[in-house]
């Protein structure tokens, strides 16, 4: 693996690419509100703040944030500062509205948080914590493919050209010595763009011979019969790869260090309580899913999907950074410059005060 400081140079995005555009599971551009909150009696406001807003996805990869909002942990935390919810389906919308103020910290993943932090030459945001590990699988039609080598000139769909997904299947594709023209998706495999909400149906339908995707679109194609070929967690030291982030503006964070350090206490402590209680954090997930998009996922959907999730505190850096060469090494990305995009001071003072170990930042960390 180059080292970090390969990417401290210049930026120079190549221009009329939808690049990184997508979160990491993003469902479409819409947000959804939801100023849910019980605030306990005789709590205090933090740095005076009437409200924090937090952005977060209704996917199971987001689920720290969806099981801190169901059990309140952000909002025990928070004290009298009310925690308000915007639910986001795709990472170009979370990124405006972290910009635009209309959020403050926001759960997403690692292409949009990259995009987000080079286009903005490095101004908007910052990584502050880790959330989620894992949870994407190629899935195929065992009719069609029965080994890897059978990809080969069948078609699979990845959720959007320059996303998480697509980066990381382009690049297995050239690992496995096959060619793919990236932008059009032509070559020895055919990438077919397709939004991860009509990906099941495209694959019920034939158009599509598997999808490397994440969850719980991975099983949901194998409920219509899919079969997983290929967990992405066996790709990476230790199964483990960053799927979500923490971030935050990074003018929040300067003014409200202590809402963001309460914010980050109740992530830690949701992610342990989802650690130490896996069923009652899989209902709590699915309650919140239910509660913010009216639908909750059925057992066969939901049991595979969660049980190929890994909720750490680790921002994994160094495999953000591999995945920033990945899209490099597919002409998608240019010398982009990561320098500074995590800031895991708060995270830390957290994890020291939990007595838990400090996580690192891959060199690329505030100076």
């Amino acid at each position: 693996m180059p080292a970090p400081t390969a990417f401290r140079r210049s930026l120079a995005v190549i221009a009329a690419l939808p690049l990184l555009t997508l979160a990491a599971c993003g469902y479409g551009s819409e947000a959804k509100k939801d100023d849910t909150a019980k605030i306990a009696a005789g709590a205090e406001k933090i740095d005076g703040l009437d409200s924090v807003k937090i952005g977060y996805f209704g996917n199971l990869t987001h689920a720290t944030a969806l099981v801190g909002n169901q059990k309140g942990f952000f909002q025990k935390e928070l004290g009298a500062t009310k925690a308000e919810y915007q639910v986001f389906n795709a990472g170009p919308s979370e990124i405006e509205a972290l910009n635009s103020g209309s959020i403050d910290i926001g759960w997403i993943g690692p292409s949009p948080a990259i995009n987000g932090y080079t286009k903005s030459n490095g101004k908007s945001l910052r990584i502050i914590g880790g959330s989620a590990s894992g949870g994407v699988k190629l899935v195929v039609n065992p009719k069609k493919i029965t080994s890897l080598q059978d990809v080969k000139g069948k078609k699979i769909a990845t959720p959007q050209l320059g996303n998480t997904q697509d980066v990381a299947f382009l690049n297995w594709i050239a690992s496995q010595g096959w060619t793919v023209d990236a932008q059009s998706g032509k070559g020895d495999v055919s990438v077919v763009r397709t939004d991860n909400k009509v990906t099941p149906d495209a694959f019920k339908s034939g158009s599509i011979d598997g999808a490397w995707v994440p969850e719980p679109t991975a099983s949901k194609l194998v409920a219509e019969g899919g079969k997983v070929l290929l967990d992405e967690a066996s790709l990476w030291p230790d199964k483990k790869f960053v799927i979500t982030n923490i971030i935050v503006r990074q003018a929040f964070l300067k003014e409200h260090p202590k809402a963001v350090e309460a914010v980050l206490k109740a992530s830690v402590e949701t992610n342990k309580w989802i650690n130490a209680n896996p069923d009652q954090a899989k209902a709590a997930a699915n309650q919140q899913l239910a509660a913010d998009s009216g639908k909750a996922l059925p057992a066969k959907v939901l049991d595979p999907a969660w049980t190929s999730i890994r909720f750490t505190d680790d921002p994994l850096a160094s495999t953000l950074d591999t995945e920033a060469q990945h899209a490099v090494k597919a002409g998608l990305l240019k010398n982009p410059q990561l320098a500074g995009i995590y800031d895991l001071t708060l995270l830390n003072k957290v994890l020291k005060a939990e007595g838990e170990p400090a996580v690192g930042d891959a060199g690329l960390g505030v100076k």
